[in-house]
């Protein structure tokens, strides 16, 4: 009896109320990394009314989402144990209590969503952009404040990843790097289990990077390209800038595509033996993060050029620093700078002929 109580409580409830939406049926999602995965689909009564029981784990708060259709009508940081009462109507308005957690999510929404309306009427208005740059001051401020201040929350983390469109984030300088990793070690005192915190010291991680990055830019001596050390087959660190030549064909690619290990034999190895003694070199960028198997494909086709691998795959600090999206790609460095190049062998033998001639 004990045992099946206990095993019970592991669980948050949601009693949740729109009086216009009887007999509609509803979606429970739930956050999963950056998206939204469907946790159930619920049906209200003849009021508007649905009870939900979600598996809430001691120490792992979940966020879950009650839609219907495409609109949001609720969002919901839950703890085990906590009874979420929510009254929302179908245009996106609800209250919750019960759950503090909700409670602090809600008010990050809100303040985001008039951040948001307010921006387009600024704009629709046609507001000089001094005005709308000191509704974006005025916003990161009071969104730095709550971060901060609520940085033992998870309710903190939807607004550090607060996205207005069109690739604009509210936290989305390189400095900002520092307010991540507060609220990141901070909740790490708290939910060090939780996945939403080890994905947030992922994100911050990489924002770290990015701001080491631009550190060593702003102070480094002028280059027409970043410097890359990486290790090579061997171990040995292998420096890009090292290699004399008079062209670096950069060639970002992945040891488990077939179609990248048919273009080293196919293009690059007659490239090479083609080009190089007018100068040419291949810095070879493998994102595999298997390094056994990538030595094992390096060796098997006998690409003579020199071959590096962080083990860190689409992490990999090379990726950030030449601003590659997509693997694969194919940059050359010459003393004028960097050119992108297609992955093809035809523009890939023009581009060589003007750059080493």
């Amino acid at each position: 009896m004990f045992a099946v109580a206990a095993c019970q409580t592991d669980k948050a409830a949601i009693d949740f109320t729109a009086a216009d939406a009887p007999s509609a049926t509803l979606v429970l999602k739930q956050l999963n990394g950056t998206a939204t995965d469907v946790l159930d689909t619920v049906k209200t009564d003849a009021s508007g009314h649905f009870r939900y029981d979600v598996k809430v784990a001691a120490g792992n708060p979940e966020f879950v989402y009650v839609y219907k259709g495409e609109r949001r009508m609720a969002s919901l940081l839950l703890e085990k144990g906590e009874k979420a009462v929510v009254t929302a109507d179908t245009l996106g308005n609800f209250v919750v209590s019960g759950s503090d957690g909700s409670a602090l999510l809600k008010q990050g929404d809100d303040a985001f969503r008039a951040y948001v309306n307010n921006l387009y009427a600024l704009s629709a208005s046609g507001a000089p952009q001094a005005e709308i740059a000191r509704e974006y001051v005025s916003h990161y401020r009071a969104c730095s404040k709550f971060v901060l201040t609520n940085s033992k929350s998870l309710a903190a983390i939807p607004v550090l990843y607060e996205n207005i469109g069109g690739g604009t984030y509210t936290f989305g300088g390189v400095n900002d790097a520092l307010v991540f990793r507060t609220v990141c070690d901070s909740l790490k005192t708290v939910y060090p289990d939780s996945r939403y915190v080890k994905a947030l010291e992922a994100e911050t991680a990489r924002r770290e990077q990015l701001f080491l990055l631009q550190s060593r830019i702003n102070t480094a001596e002028e280059r027409a390209y970043p410097e890359l050390r990486m290790p090579s087959l061997n171990g040995e660190t292998a420096d890009i800038d090292s290699l004399g030549a008079k062209a670096t064909l950069l060639w970002f690619w992945d040891a488990r595509e077939a179609t990248h290990k048919i273009f080293n034999i196919d293009v690059l190895k007659p490239v090479y033996e083609q080009y190089k003694a007018k100068g040419l070199e291949i810095y070879a960028v493998c994102v595999d993060p298997d390094k056994a198997e990538w030595a094992q494909v390096v060796k098997a086709q006998e690409l003579p050029w020199v071959n590096v691998n962080d083990g860190l795959g689409t992490a990999s600090r090379s990726l950030y620093l030449y601003s590659v999206q997509n693997v694969p790609c194919c940059l050359l460095l010459t003393q004028d700078g960097i050119s992108p190049v297609k992955v093809s062998e035809k523009p890939l033998r023009a581009a060589l002929e003007k750059a080493l001639k």
